[in-house]
């Protein structure tokens, strides 16, 4: 009698174990999200945290990761370091997710990495400071190209047009003092010289004090490094001063969105950009023209717009995200040590290669020189 009851109790556990682990293996695996759909901002979060819902949607309906749903848990910081802490916090405690993609800004990104590095979190941010991952942290990732790199790019043009006097107006928030650093620091080894060196506000509404001061130089380009509004009103301005010189901009600035605000004045105008919004004029052999088009299209199929550049950087986070959990157990740690060793991934802002000691992972190949014309934009030959 004692025998059975031991063995009826067996069975009994066993049937709840497997119970338990096949109800475990049925929960989604949280995601969280930090993007400022809202704000000034807004231009780089709405389509980030778009993207982000067009690629959990087609995750989940192909049977989710090895069994288990992704769920996104985002909140809009409205381009907010202490709302992006707070929201960042929340997610870590309350709702308990495995990985975090965004902010939107390298403002709050800065902010929000103390948070994900106490908490053991990996975070990648869509933001492009290239302080975000220099030096290395632990649990912290971008998709966003460097604008380290940017700079790069936009040098090497300078130089082929034989351009080595150039006045640079920042923004102060963290991307333009991120820029303007960067800017500064590689500009002797480039054989740029600066020579005037300008700084506006993030409500600025006017920068025709700036650009007299540059009419004023001996520039022979204007580099402007934001993120919209502002770069459209220099755009702007710079017009109606009749200002000739070049005009470049970051990339920040590398959406359609530019383009609508600064309306004409845009025309002419030149800056680095990842290769989704040529994706079309890429040639065949282009080794990420294949993903850039099924974005540029899925994006535009369900918002009626095509996919940008910011949007990219979420699509990267989350297809990283699925790379990592399939190579491992989709717990925190598994995640940030399967996104470090992560190799040759075709995303839209580049081919990555992370390692121990890169964790932004792509090169000044991921970017290409764009200009505007007619509306448009062209690829720099």
């Amino acid at each position: 009698m004692l025998k059975k009851i031991i063995v009826k109790s067996i069975c009994i556990f066993s049937l709840l174990l497997i119970f338990t682990v096949n109800s475990w293996s049925q929960e989604p695996i949280k995601i969280g999200g930090l993007f400022a759909v809202t704000g000034p901002p807004s231009f780089l979060g709405e389509p980030e945290r778009n993207t982000a819902n067009i690629m959990v949607d087609q995750i989940n309906k192909t049977g989710g990761i090895k069994g288990r749903k992704l769920k996104l848990v985002f909140y809009d910081t409205q381009g907010d370091a202490t709302k992006a802490v707070q929201a960042a916090t929340r997610l870590i405690k309350e709702d308990r997710v495995s990985a975090i993609i965004g902010p939107s800004t390298t403002g709050e990104t800065m902010a929000v990495i103390p948070v994900v590095e106490n908490a053991g979190i990996p975070l990648i941010s869509c933001a492009a400071g290239i302080k975000i991952t220099e030096p290395v942290k632990k649990w912290v990732f971008k998709t966003a190209q460097n604008d380290s790199l940017a700079v790069e790019r936009i040098y090497d043009n300078l130089r082929k047009r034989n351009l080595h006097n150039v006045a640079i107006l920042t923004v102060s928030d963290g991307f333009g003092a991120s820029g303007r650093e960067q800017l500064k620091l590689r500009a002797r080894d480039s054989g740029i010289t600066i020579v005037a060196d300008e700084i506006y506000g993030p409500n600025d509404t006017d920068m025709t004090a700036q650009l007299v001061k540059i009419r004023g130089s001996k520039a022979q380009a204007i580099i402007c490094w934001g993120t919209n509004p502002g770069p459209a009103k220099v755009a702007r301005n710079a017009k109606q001063l009749g200002l000739s010189l070049p005009l470049y901009m970051s990339h920040g600035v590398s959406s359609k969105k530019f383009i609508e605000l600064a309306g004409d004045a845009a025309e002419g105008i030149t800056l680095p950009s990842g290769r989704v919004i040529v994706a079309n004029v890429l040639p065949k052999s282009d080794p990420q023209k294949r993903s850039l088009l099924a974005f540029v299209n899925d994006y535009k199929n369900h918002y009626r717009v095509e996919g940008d550049h910011f949007g990219g950087h979420a699509w990267d986070a989350i297809m990283l995200l699925k790379g990592a959990i399939e190579r491992g157990d989709g717990s925190p740690a598994s995640i940030r040590n399967e996104l470090e060793n992560t190799r040759n991934f075709k995303g839209i802002g580049g081919i990555f290669n992370f390692t121990p000691q890169d964790h932004a992972g792509l090169t000044k190949d991921a970017f290409v020189l764009v200009t505007i014309k007619n509306k448009e934009w062209m690829l720099v030959k």
